[in-house]
């Protein structure tokens, strides 16, 4: 195959071997036909290179010829291939003639691999919407009922997906030609057929007519849920979402409710777990009243459902189901109805049932109100901290924010810290991960440093912190030092100088450079924390002389210096102090000489106050 032509012998080439203009198709025809896949692949890449060299009618009449008579390609390339051509309508002319782009793309949605039929289907839904409405019936319906019609299975597979594109502009005599089309389709003895069908039963309801809708979606929708193939059945109920948007009540009751019940109890718990995926969206589509008497029932079976992936889709659920309900009595329904399936959920044998109910229980606490959540849900908060499968534990703390507007912090701080604990040290570094990083939330969203105390801070927490400084991961080792810059304003001064002050200066000369960036930022804080002079005389075994500056790293000053110039000094200093602790905590030579030794001219005071305004530093004047 390889090399086989060469310029002159591909399309066009009866404009003569010396016709330059043909020497872009000679190439195309020679990648095409190299052995090389990539070569292959660059081509069709360039397919809208070639056809605008090319003009629009010899693009029309030489290259997609040429294209629809080599469709035996890689499926990467035709892929490719089926991708390029739905967006070639301006290549070759326009609206007009769009339908020339149809015969390579009608190739293209037969073929056996299913991702080229259904990037072919997406490009002629795309050209579906340039036809004008005369062409869309002279071209692109008989298309679709040549697929429809085909002998292997992939073509009519394509056809279910172009009937709702073409149906709403086509004439009523061969509207009904679609839908009797559609209805063969969803018969087919091939179940692959079927399923197609079935997965597009939904969106073709939508532009029907409603009494259409009515005597033949809804008796095929009937079919299809209780088709002898599993994979079948639940595509139906992703229909009925949409086939029950657009019924009345007393239909829905009459036409589609049995099926949906018979659906939430099928035999196969793939179709229930359809049901349990769906099921928000059900709600929503049959409305309050068919919820309470139908829905709520359904939806306690499926929580307690014998497969485990059920329980799991439906536990997922929980919150989104309890949100949709009617506002007046919403509260007695999932206390009642509710709530006591969820705390056998609690304790369930499978990790992914409990994981996927911790990813949601707290959000109930909103909706029950701070009573019930502290007697009824925190106890199940508590027992989930507590659980063996560290994304329970995980899934519970993330959520905490729910709680703390309901009832604060208080009542879940004893335990929570030994579940931090834990999670620090859990032997997967995503989990470590993801503890650090919320570490900080948890000590502005719950106010956490205040409830626990600087003691149980610095005993607790404080250590859990500086032993992840050394983690392999880097992620993990810059959220340590975020950390320390959220929980150091609650340490006293010894934690900071002998604990933390190390970390950060190891962590700034760290070899990853968002690790030193995050340590740097940490740095500054803990510096100007240290270097505010209201800490009791504690810090320093001599008291201070009557005007004395407090600050540890401040030096002393000489006799020949005024002490009443102290506080008209202080703001004036407070940029230089703060840059010479940032100098000490990163081990930078200014903190090794008299080169940090402050000097201030009190001609320069104002000046300097200005300045310190300026930028910020007179907040930590006292």
């Amino acid at each position: 195959m390889a090399g086989t032509a060469g310029p002159g012998t591909g399309p066009g080439a009866a404009g003569g071997d010396g016709d330059d203009s043909l020497y872009p198709i000679a190439v195309l025809i020679d990648e095409l036909r190299n052995e090389d896949v990539q070569l292959r692949l660059n081509s069709i890449k360039k397919l809208s290179t070639i056809a605008l060299a090319l003009g629009v009618e010899r693009t029309r009449t030489e290259l997609l010829p040429f294209l629809t008579d080599t469709i035996y390609d890689e499926d990467e390339v035709l892929l490719a291939l089926a991708e390029q051509l739905g967006n070639f309508t301006g290549l070759v002319g326009g609206p007009d003639f769009a339908h020339c782009l149809l015969p390579p793309l009608e190739s293209l949605a037969t073929v056996e691999e299913t991702v080229v039929r259904d990037k072919a289907v997406e490009s002629l839904r795309q050209i579906s919407q340039e036809h004008t409405p005369n062409a869309l019936e002279a071209h692109f319906v008989p298309l679709v009922k040549r697929l429809a019609s085909g002998d292997w299975f992939t073509s009519r597979t394509s056809a279910c997906g172009l009937f709702s594109v073409c149906y709403p502009r086509a004439s009523d005599a061969v509207r009904a030609e679609i839908r009797q089309h559609f209805r063969s389709l969803c018969s087919d003895d091939t179940p692959m057929v079927r399923r197609a069908a079935a997965s597009k039963l939904g969106e073709f309801a939508k532009v029907l007519e409603l009494d259409s809708v009515k005597s033949e979606i809804v008796p095929l929708f009937t079919n299809l849920a209780s088709d002898e193939q599993d994979s079948v059945r639940l595509l139906a109920v992703e229909a009925c979402v949409s086939i029950a948007q657009l019924l009345s009540q007393e239909d829905l009751e009459a036409l589609v409710m049995p099926t949906l019940r018979q659906a939430a109890e099928d035999k196969s718990w793939r179709v229930r777990y359809m049901v349990a995926d769906k099921f928000s969206e059900l709600q929503k589509a049959v409305g309050p009243k068919i919820t309470l008497n139908d829905l709520i029932p359904a939806f306690q079976n499926l929580l307690k459902d014998c497969e485990a992936e059920v329980r799991a889709a439906a536990a997922h659920k929980v919150k989104e189901l309890c949100e949709n309900l009617p506002t007046e009595g919403r509260e007695t329904i999932i206390m009642s109805q509710i709530l006591p399936y969820i705390k056998e959920l609690v304790s369930d044998t499978n990790q992914h049932v409990k994981s996927a109910l911790a990813s949601v229980i707290m959000g109930l606490s909103t909706i029950l109100g701070k009573e019930n959540t502290i007697e009824h849900l925190l106890p199940l908060f508590l027992a989930q901290l507590k659980d063996e499968c560290p994304e329970v534990r995980l899934n519970i703390i993330s959520n905490l924010d729910c709680v703390n507007e309901v009832i604060g912090i208080r009542q879940l701080s004893q335990s929570l810290l030994p579940a931090i604990v834990e999670l620090a040290e859990d032997a997967k570094w995503r989990v470590r991960l993801a503890i650090i990083e919320y570490m900080p939330l948890l000590a502005g969203q719950l106010a956490l440093s205040e409830a626990c105390g600087q003691e149980i801070t610095t005993k607790h927490m404080l250590p859990v912190v500086l032993k992840m400084a050394g983690d392999q991961v880097a992620n993990v080792r810059f959220n340590v030092a975020k950390s320390l810059q959220k929980i150091g304003p609650v340490l006293n001064t010894d934690a900071l100088r002998e604990e933390v002050k190390p970390v950060l200066q190891k962590l700034g000369q760290d070899e990853d450079v968002d690790v030193k960036y995050f340590a740097q930022e940490a740095i500054s804080v803990v510096a100007q924390r240290l270097r505010k002079p209201d800490f009791p005389a504690k810090d320093s075994e001599e008291p201070s002389a009557p005007g004395a500056d407090k600050n540890h790293f401040l030096r002393a000053r000489g006799p020949e210096e005024d002490p009443g110039k102290v506080q008209r000094e202080h703001a004036a200093r407070a940029a230089s102090e703060e840059a010479v602790e940032m100098a000490r905590f990163r081990g930078t030579d200014v903190a090794k000489g008299p080169a940090y030794q402050l000097h201030v001219n009190p001609r320069d005071t104002l000046a300097q106050l200005e300045i310190a305004d300026l930028v910020h530093f007179s907040q930590s004047r006292d």
